[in-house]
């Protein structure tokens, strides 16, 4: 088991891949580097080979074809074995140098988690120049501390250390970029222990490229929104769908209602088969918040009697 693993998941990343693995090296030369090549088309691959012949460096590179940063941590974790995970973009956007504030915390806390803060400070919205991202960050970590009573900073950073009681308890159900928030989520919906520490970042340097795209990762945001709620509040997601539908049923029903009151007989057929329809299908939709509810409770008992 290595005492230290430091994952670098890497897209065509041939630009900077060199830097990040050396600046790493300096700062933890003891560690064991894990380079998940995840089907580049560039010379990312071969850069990697030879930075690690160079330096002598204690090294694995895997090779994960199914494209995403969720598929490429998943093989991390599944093949490596640490005590200690530290999970960095290869893109030279997360300073190597303040690893040691990630992991000092750990040593303090013991705690199962520390994400590296970049937005407490300001530094990434200075660097980073795409406001719709921002914003996007703003909404996702709103929802998450008012949903989970909880008061983190930064929820979709990509700078992290994780103990191995989480890493080997984490199923990854995620392939893109949404991979940080539902680590986020899955730590706080199953008690992990989050610590957060200030750090600096930078904006990519000049000549590589993000593979993110603002108005399709704008869409991801607010589908990861709706799954925060299907997924780790049922009932909520559920109960406010039964009461817009209560409503829209009550609503169609005042022509019916009126029909009945002043003819005794009922003009708007259509409309009481709509209103009819909205009520049954609200209350299903709240049995259903009820019953999904129970079952999420059950499966928290259930994942806190197996974990590691």
């Amino acid at each position: 088991m290595h005492p230290i693993a430091i994952i670098l998941p890497a897209y065509n990343e041939e630009l900077t891949i060199k830097d990040t693995i050396e600046a790493f090296y300096k700062e933890l030369p003891e560690a064991h580097f894990v380079v998940v090549d995840n089907n580049s088309s560039d010379n990312t691959s071969k850069i990697v080979k030879e930075v690690f012949n160079s330096l002598n460096i204690k090294a694995t590179l895997l090779f994960e074809k199914r494209q995403g940063k969720g598929n490429a941590i998943r093989q991390a974790f599944s093949k490596i074995d640490a005590k200690i995970y530290i999970m960095s973009d290869a893109d030279m956007t997360y300073p190597a140098y303040q690893v040691h504030k990630l992991i000092q915390k750990q040593s303090d806390t013991q705690c199962d988690m520390v994400v590296g803060d970049r937005l407490s400070q300001g530094l990434y919205k200075h660097e980073n120049k795409r406001s719709f991202h921002n914003f996007g960050n703003s909404l996702v970590k709103t929802l998450i501390n008012k949903l989970f009573k909880t008061n983190l900073d930064d929820i979709m950073s990509g700078y992290r250390l994780f103990a191995r009681r989480f890493a080997k308890n984490y199923p990854i159900l995620i392939d893109g970029f949404e991979l940080e928030t539902d680590m986020t989520l899955h730590a706080l919906d199953k008690r992990f222990h989050i610590e957060e520490v200030s750090i600096e970042y930078k904006d990519r340097p000049e000549g590589s490229f993000s593979k993110l795209s603002t108005f399709s990762d704008g869409a991801k945001v607010l589908f990861t929104i709706m799954q925060i709620f299907r997924y780790y509040r049922p009932f909520l997601f559920f109960g406010t769908i039964a009461i817009l539908l209560t409503f829209l049923s009550l609503l169609s029903a005042i022509p019916v209602l009126n029909d009945w009151f002043e003819y005794k007989y009922i003009y708007h057929v259509p409309l009481a088969i709509l209103s009819t329809g909205l009520g049954i299908v609200a209350v299903l939709s709240f049995a259903l918040g009820l019953i999904l509810d129970a079952i999420a409770h059950l499966h928290k008992m259930d994942f806190e009697n197996k974990i590691i």
